[in-house]
């Protein structure tokens, strides 16, 4: 019974020290915080945030109003209908163009948990996980994503599967806000819940 009581008490001071902190960003019942980029639909259903193609099928992006530096950024992701997007961190959005860095969230074996850059004169793909942690994505249900970005090193875990670790001066050097995508081509759906952030000094 004793050793019971600890482990109870143990969840309970883990789920403390997780909870210690973390903000939740989207409140699972409007927009409110976040700002539209462009014309691609971004709605909110039975407590979930949802990006769908619109009629232009053009790239659009849901952005924070507050720009993040320093955190430690939770999320769960559903993809559905070629369920191309990402999380961009660090990122300015004029219009639609985007300057930043986008965490991949896309289908399988296109390299949700990768780091892309997408800035004037941007190398592209910067780091993708390995085919063999690819696998680690739920093609057809939920999934959980973690974004840790402190100074210079960015790491993403998927699942609970850590899926990149990075070090590097030019994202270090970045500043803004972070933003939701939708890829451009149309079909697209996205479901998104729980996010939550934890900033950093």
């Amino acid at each position: 019974m004793k050793y019971l009581f600890f482990i109870f008490s143990f969840f309970l001071l883990s789920e403390s020290a997780y909870s210690q902190g973390n903000k939740r960003i989207f409140n699972g019942k409007d927009l409110s915080g976040w700002t539209k980029h462009g014309t691609e639909q971004w709605y909110v259903e039975n407590g979930e945030l949802i990006c769908e193609s619109g009629p232009d099928k053009k790239y659009g992006y849901l952005s924070t109003n507050k720009p993040y530096k320093n955190f430690i950024l939770n999320l769960n992701f559903k993809l559905e209908a070629n369920g191309n997007s990402g999380v961009f961190i660090r990122s300015g959005i004029k219009g639609t163009s985007i300057s930043g860095w986008q965490v991949e969230v896309a289908p399988q074996d296109l390299h949700t948990g990768g780091i892309y850059e997408s800035t004037s004169g941007g190398r592209g793909w910067v780091i993708k996980p390995s085919p063999e942690d690819e696998k680690n994505l739920n093609p057809d249900g939920w999934n959980h994503l973690r974004i840790h970005a402190e100074g210079d090193e960015i790491t993403t875990w998927l699942n609970g599967k850590q899926m990149i670790h990075l070090k590097d001066e030019k994202i270090g050097a970045g500043a803004g806000v972070v933003a939701l995508q939708i890829h451009s081509g149309g079909g697209i759906k996205v479901r998104w819940k729980d996010i939550r952030i934890k900033e950093l000094k």
